[in-house]
């Protein structure tokens, strides 16, 4: 009976601990959902509040938190084949399941930077984020220009914003009309790009326009900084949980700085 009843226990701390972290979740959710709210004012309306003032292609498709304009990630479902099922044998194979193992090491600089978490890039845990993800995903042609996106990363100041593009009828493009409008330099990597978003360093006037693959970049940067403020101002607490939300966040840097980045569809 005793035996029992310790089972019976240890499963109810586990699933106390489950409950725990899905409300630890929850509450930053809604810690970010007030920050719309109060960042919203009629002189300055926040985009996410009212959708109706983002451009056509964008609207929905962003979440802004602080300073930072964030990209949601989002997944599209492939539609089922309208033709008659196939045999069993003929059937594509089902996709294998992710499964995941805890790096020992990895785990324990996050412990050690859990006890204290701070910003100070002097951790083990942070100085090898900044050396292998964030410092490589920050890393673009014009090095002066990625170094003050970087401060303004940090500093929780940059501001990510959608451009209006204006109609142009094939007509005036074939005929050799104002193709700017269409494609322009990216700021950050110098090339030619249809660049739908700019970027604005602080309190500073100066807007610099960015292509799809730098504002990718420069966003997964900013959900990870997000992530950790989160993490400071107490809103998770789950160990385990958090870490393996800081890895999902470390490998999206990495897959952006690589060059892949999601597209508004339709």
């Amino acid at each position: 009976m005793v035996r029992e009843a310790n089972v019976k226990q240890a499963g109810a701390e586990k699933q106390l601990k489950e409950a725990q972290g899905k409300i630890d979740v929850l509450q930053a959710e809604v810690t970010a959902l007030k920050t719309l709210v109060l960042t919203s004012t009629p002189s300055s309306p926040n985009r996410q509040l009212h959708p109706q003032l983002q451009s056509p292609g964008t609207r929905g498709s962003y979440k802004q938190v602080g300073g930072h304009v964030r990209n949601k990630s989002v997944s599209g479902a492939f539609p089922a084949s309208a033709g008659k099922p196939e045999s069993s044998s003929n059937s594509i194979p089902s996709v294998a399941k992710e499964d995941r193992e805890m790096d020992s090491i990895l785990y324990t600089e996050f412990l050690l930077w859990r006890e204290r978490p701070s910003l100070d890039r002097s951790s083990a845990f942070l100085s090898r984020i900044y050396r292998e993800d964030i410092g490589p995903c920050l890393s673009f042609t014009r090095s002066e220009l990625s170094q003050l996106v970087q401060g303004a990363v940090e500093s929780n100041s940059l501001t990510i914003e959608p451009v209006a593009i204006p109609m142009i009828k094939s007509s005036s493009i074939e005929c050799g009309g104002p193709k700017a409008a269409v494609e322009t330099k990216c700021a950050l990597s110098g090339l030619s790009r249809p660049c739908q978003h700019r970027i604005k360093l602080g309190d500073k006037g100066t807007y610099y326009y960015i292509s799809p693959s730098s504002r990718a970049r420069i966003t997964t940067v900013c959900n990870f900084f997000t992530y950790i403020r989160y993490i400071q101002q107490g809103l998770v607490r789950h160990d385990e949980q958090m870490f393996w939300e800081v890895m999902r966040l470390r490998r999206e840097m990495a897959v952006a700085k690589l060059g892949f980045y999601l597209t508004d569809q339709g």
